[in-house]
């Protein structure tokens, strides 16, 4: 199935926006969609809903999500993600202290084919080929639901198998949310986006600020000469100036995570022919011959390539907008994250009926 293209071009509208602002980025929601932002926050008052976040790894679930918080209702609204999740347990399971409250808990909540210590012991041994028990997960997501008390969820990383897809369906009543309309939100990302993104990510070896060596770069650009590679300089105003460096792994992009990119592919699939369950459809991309009717110039994600300037020992920044191709093969302008989640609060509304 195609995912339509959502138009979020207001005709007649020459305004533009720095998106990357959080006070212009403010401004663009509540040009764009604040009725609807009016409406979800009246909605949210009294009301919840659950939000499965389903799309491939790197598509952006949490950067969307996240975002929708910020504008909508950080009171009201939470995000977490089943792999964060995991990792937090991770570390209480090791620390004498936290060991005893996690496995009291799970002695009262846990049903399953696997003793309580063997799934512990399991955190360990997990990869994205070997995942842990469902049932082991749906308690540890309860425990993070009854620390976030009542209130509208996304849930980043549940379904992320196919057997998980099933459970999903009932997931609002095993955790009291009778009443909460449930959703899909399913996000199509090319894989072509998904590979750039993480061939290009940089991290702070000292503060751990995250950057973009193309895509989301930092104010100053360092060059190595005698490498011939340009490297961007962490401008965290607490840190120290280093030399950003890529995650281990990240050079690779996709190829290393090629199954887990397909598993999350067929998910996705399966999602989308249900039948009893509203849908989002996310998209993150417009092609490029007919982008000039839904988008706007300024809701295009740019990217930035860099030449030095051998004269003057400086590097030059040249932005333009990053034109990469579909799954299909078509040139496409990918999206900023802002433009997307116009569309998700457009579509929320619709789906609640507001």
């Amino acid at each position: 199935m195609d995912f339509p293209i959502f138009k979020t071009k207001i005709e007649g509208i020459k305004q533009s926006f720095n998106l990357n602002d959080p006070i212009e980025r403010k401004k663009y929601f509540e040009l764009k969609a604040g009725q609807e932002i009016k409406k979800l926050r009246n909605y949210l008052k009294k009301n919840t809903f659950v939000a499965y976040l389903l799309g491939k790894k790197n598509s952006g679930k949490g950067t969307y999500s996240k975002l929708f918080i910020e504008i909508v209702d950080p009171e009201n609204v939470a995000h977490f993600s089943v792999g964060d999740v995991i990792r937090a347990v991770d570390q209480e399971y090791k620390d004498p202290k936290k060991r005893e409250d996690l496995i009291k808990f799970l002695k009262a909540n846990y049903r399953g084919f696997i003793p309580i210590d063997k799934a512990l012991e399991e955190l360990d041994k997990r990869s994205t080929k070997s995942l842990l028990s469902t049932e082991f997960i749906l308690a540890l997501i309860k425990r993070e639901i009854a620390k976030l008390g009542k209130k509208a969820l996304f849930i980043d990383g549940f379904p992320r198998d196919m057997d998980q897809v099933s459970y999903s369906l009932f997931f609002r009543d095993l955790i009291d949310y009778r009443e909460d309309p449930d959703i899909f939100i399913l996000i199509d990302v090319p894989e072509t986006v998904i590979n750039e993104r993480m061939k290009g990510r940089r991290v702070c070896p000292i503060c751990q600020t995250p950057r973009h060596l193309w895509l989301l770069p930092t104010k100053e650009i360092g060059y190595d000469e005698k490498r011939d590679e340009f490297y961007l300089i962490c401008d965290n105003p607490n840190c120290q100036k280093a030399k950003m460096i890529p995650k281990e792994g990240d050079e690779l992009g996709i190829d290393s995570i090629k199954d887990r990119l397909e598993k999350d592919g067929k998910i996705i699939s399966q999602a989308l022919s249900l039948y009893g369950i509203p849908k989002i459809l996310l998209r993150n991309t417009v092609p490029v011959e007919v982008a000039h009717q839904y988008i706007d110039d300024y809701e295009i994600t740019p990217i930035y390539n860099y030449h030095w300037d051998k004269k003057n020992k400086k590097v030059k920044i040249i932005e333009k907008p990053w034109i990469i191709p579909d799954d299909k093969g078509v040139p496409s302008y990918s999206l900023l994250a802002p433009a997307v989640t116009l569309s998700l609060i457009k579509q929320l509304c619709q789906v609640l009926q507001l």
